[in-house]
Order: structure tokens, then sequence, then C-alpha cells
């Protein structure tokens, strides 16, 4: 059922948008395959379950709960529990299942409104039920370095997707961080190889955001080529020249697969010198995806909550994504082309990993 124009009139102007893009962003799926809303649970006991206004003026946390989550419109999001490096092996795969625990009572506490899934269809049944979607992620694989069978270790095939290497250098291969310079060889290991073979063996998403340039080939090299792999959260060099950002012959390789590039909001990784200042700057790292390897290799994935300092308007979850959907049309996107980028890209590759 439609929501009735002065509705949407009331909608946009809460948001700060044009009717077209309010409406949209109620009508099309929005789904952010990077979210680390988890973290600041973690850190201080942050309470997802009731609204906040962003600490720290927008920057760094605070940026989602799940009354600003609902209010914005984004229906699923891959949630990340992040490693910390510096424990031991044993002490990180501790650590990881005591959070895996913790997070799996904050969704199964929260009365439906959130949701795992496992598979496109399980994500379809819940969109149904009307529960924001979690796919579990782990950001630094190196908290499964200690289990031998690697992603099969997280219990109920719960694993959806594994960040390989993060922001520091790891037993699985060198970031693209620039603490890479203390390690010699940037490639993947041996164990890093096998964990890719690992995670295709599980049909867990490789995530290839973080990773340095050579490690990054070799993780192509290894992969199973009939599964889509991914880069959750990045730039592209293509815009703004940077270490954490894609060149145009790895969103080439990423696409070659069948999956999806999803651009963040850090806005130090994203602004060029003359280019947007607001959300339309993650616009513009989108249009470079498209114009390197077409509409069906782009995504959206925020960081949110992963101390990340976002463009000023896009700093709140409920007005975030339908303030990008404006950008999306101020730019002339056709509505498909929204559609894509917003979500049914990544629902195409999740369909083809895990029907």
């Amino acid at each position: 059922m439609q929501t009735p124009p002065a509705d949407i009139d009331a909608l946009a102007a809460r948001l700060g948008v044009g009717p077209a893009a309010a409406a949209l962003s109620r009508e099309v799926e929005i789904i952010d395959l990077h979210l680390d809303t988890f973290i600041p649970v973690r850190l201080w006991g942050y309470d997802i379950t009731r609204s906040h206004r962003p600490p720290f003026g927008g920057h760094f946390f605070g940026h989602l709960d799940l009354p600003r989550i609902e209010d914005g419109g984004l229906n699923g999001g891959m949630w990340s529990i992040t490693t910390n490096p510096f424990r031991t092996a044993k002490g990180r795969l501790r650590t990881f299942r005591r959070n895996l625990d913790r997070f799996r009572a904050l969704v199964e506490g929260s009365d439906g409104r959130l949701a795992f899934a496992r598979t496109r269809s399980e994500y379809d049944r819940a969109r149904a039920a009307g529960a924001h979607v979690v796919m579990l992620a782990i950001q630094g694989g190196n908290a499964l370095e200690a289990a031998p069978e690697g992603p099969a270790a997280v219990p109920d095939r719960l694993l959806t997707r594994v960040t390989l290497v993060h922001l520091t250098n790891a037993g699985y291969g060198a970031s693209s961080a620039p603490v890479h310079v203390l390690r010699r060889d940037k490639g993947l290991s041996d164990r890093g190889r096998l964990f890719v073979e690992q995670c295709n063996a599980e049909r867990v998403f490789v995530d290839l955001a973080h990773i340095h340039r050579d490690a990054f080939w070799d993780a192509v090299e290894v992969h199973d080529r009939s599964q889509p792999l991914i880069v959750t959260h990045t730039g592209v060099v293509g815009v703004k020249p940077h270490w954490r950002n894609l060149d145009d012959d790895q969103i080439k390789a990423v696409a070659d697969t069948g999956g999806v590039v999803g651009i963040m909001a850090q806005g130090s990784f994203l602004s060029r010198k003359g280019g947007p200042r607001d959300g339309a700057m993650l616009v513009e790292h989108m249009e470079h995806v498209i114009d390197v390897a077409g509409e069906d290799a782009v995504a959206l994935g925020t960081d949110y909550d992963g101390a990340i300092s976002p463009p000023k308007d896009i700093r709140s979850g409920e007005v975030a994504y339908p303030r990008l959907i404006q950008h999306m049309l101020d730019r002339g996107w056709s509505e498909a082309r929204i559609r894509k980028a917003l979500g049914l890209n990544f629902l195409r590759c999740f369909g083809a990993l895990r029907p």
C-alpha cells in the first residue's frame, strides 16, 4: 500500500529530502554491507534499542541504533564482530565466542525487530516478518586463527562473511594500512590461502576490504571463481588516491566473479579537491565503480560506528540513507540504478552464494 502524499511530504520535511527521495526510501531495499554498531555495545554498553543523538558531533560512533535504523529505512546489514588483534590467537577466539553469545542474545531479545539470516531465503522471510535483517560478519579473520577448521568453528552456519585482514598485519596476510611497511612479504601466507579455501568450503563471503594489494591478488588467485568475491567498505582510487581505496583492476576483479564493491562513508578516504563535501562524495565513488564495472557491481557499505567521520549531512542513520537517495536523484540516477546499488546487487550475490 502506498504512503499517502501528505504523509510523504511530512516525511520529506523531517528527513530534509524531496518527496521522491522520501518515497523511495520506503520502497527500495536498503542493505548496508558493513555496520560496526556492535563496537560501542562492547565498549561502553551502548543500548541500540533506544534512540540516541549522535555523540562527538557525529564523528567516530553513535551513527545508528535500532529506532534510527527503522526510521531511516535500513532493511538489512552485515553486522561485524571486530577482532582485537593484540590478543593471543587463543584469546581472540575466546573473545569472539563471548561476543558472539552476547550478539546472539541481543538479536534474540529484540522482540522480532532484529533477525539473523544465513541465506537469501532466510533474508526474505525475515523481511516479510518486518525485521531488520542481520547477516553476521567477522572483521579480522584472525579471530578464528586458533580454530583449525576456520569459519566452520562458528555454530549454526551463522557466519556469512569474513573481512580477511583488518588494520593490522595478520598471520593471514598484510593490511593495506601503512603498517604493511613492517612486513616484508605483503602477500597471503599459506595459512591465509587455506583460510580462503575454508571460507569457500563453508560458502562464506571473502571480503577483501583493508587488504594489501599483493595479498588481494593472492586471494583472487586462490578463491573459488564460482563464488562472488566482495569488498564491503572502501573508496576508489579513480576518484581519490588513498592507501585504503581500490584501483580499477581490483574493481574489475571483484566484478568478474559476480561480486560487488561497497562504498564507505569515511570522508577522508572519499573527498577530493574541488569535489562534493556532503554525502554526494559517496555517490561519486559509486559512479566510478559503475563506470569501470557496470551497474551490477556497486553497493553501499558505510562502516557506521566503526570510528569513522562521515560527511556532515549523513552522520545519523534516520536521515543518512534517504539523503543518499536524494544525492543519487540529484545526479540523475534512475530508480532502477538506485534499487540495484542500495540492495538488489548484494541480494543477487547472496542468493548466488547461499540461496
